[in-house]
């Protein structure tokens, strides 16, 4: 793998879960980063932009050699209801609308602008790739109108993170399911039978890293090559905590608490990461038995 010559990487997102590990890692690894905050600056790596009005301070960042853009509002964070929905769309547009000009401006080498398997909507035991067109729920509308803003960077290689379920026991799906199990009350979700396409955080800061280094461009699938279904996900996690899983949710009583995000939960995405394995990308944690006991292991 060649390695990438960047020393200057500026990222959105940084105080997010994947943020702050890459953030961490890209310092570990010598380069410069500057991270784009939207309040007003504290410290001299810190930059300010601010979504809603568009406005990136240009000035600071001339010269940079990257610009990873993670931001946005968390899918899960709230019950869906319409001024949610619209806080999700919104994040995403209107903040890759601001910094892929900022690109087009600025011109560093490459740029890499999140996005998620909720392109693909629900692909039921259909295994996906890059390829396939988008589907028609909510989020696959999101992702379509996400990855159209980040072409406005124009003729600048640009990655879109189709990324799947990050796993990582400090936040995240894992992280708010790891409770439950630690106290022996975990178990499937709804059928148990839809596909989890997942990945480690590990392995995420890993492709990112990677997705920076080699010369791929487009949508780019951040999973690994094992999507499992929900049965064998929380099985794996029981055996790997050495607890039973013998409390199911049913779909219903999901479909209450969560609302509308209940749908991701419940529904099924088979995707696999075919542009990660023919660019030759290995993953660290590709099987899910594996995967669970790393991240559980005290």
């Amino acid at each position: 793998m060649a390695k990438f010559a960047a020393k200057r990487i500026a990222v959105t997102g940084a105080s997010g879960l994947i943020g702050s590990a890459l953030v961490g890692h890209l310092k570990s690894e010598g380069h410069t980063v500057q991270r784009l905050v939207r309040r007003s600056p504290i410290s001299s790596d810190e930059v300010q932009w601010d979504p809603q009005t568009g406005f990136v301070d240009l000035q600071p960042l001339n010269g940079v050699d990257a610009i990873i853009h993670l931001a946005g509002v968390g899918v899960g964070d709230k019950r869906w209801n319409r001024k949610y929905k619209a806080e999700i769309l919104n994040s995403r547009l209107l903040g890759t609308t601001a910094i892929a000009a900022a690109v087009a401006e600025l011109k560093p080498q490459v740029f890499i602008s999140a996005s998620a398997i909720g392109w693909y909507g629900e692909s039921g035991n259909r295994a996906v790739v890059e390829t396939d067109r988008y589907g028609d729920d909510f989020l696959a509308t999101v992702c379509r109108e996400w990855e159209g803003a980040a072409d406005l960077a124009g003729d600048i290689r640009t990655v879109k993170l189709r990324t799947g379920l990050v796993l990582d026991p400090t936040g995240g799906a894992l992280g708010k399911m790891l409770p439950l199990f630690r106290f022996g009350l975990g178990g499937k979700l709804g059928s148990g039978k839809q596909w989890w396409s997942w990945i480690t955080l590990h392995d995420q800061i890993r492709a990112i890293m990677f997705a920076l280094e080699n010369p791929i461009s487009g949508p780019v699938n951040i999973t690994t090559p094992n999507p499992v279904t929900n049965q064998e996900f929380t099985s794996a996690l029981a055996r790997a905590m050495h607890r039973p899983a013998l409390f199911p949710a049913p779909a219903i009583a999901l479909k209450i608490a969560m609302g509308g995000f209940s749908s991701e939960v419940l529904g099924s995405k088979k995707v696999v990461p075919h542009v990660l394995q023919e660019a030759g990308f290995v993953w660290d944690y590709p099987h899910i038995s594996e995967a669970l006991t790393e991240l559980v292991k005290d």
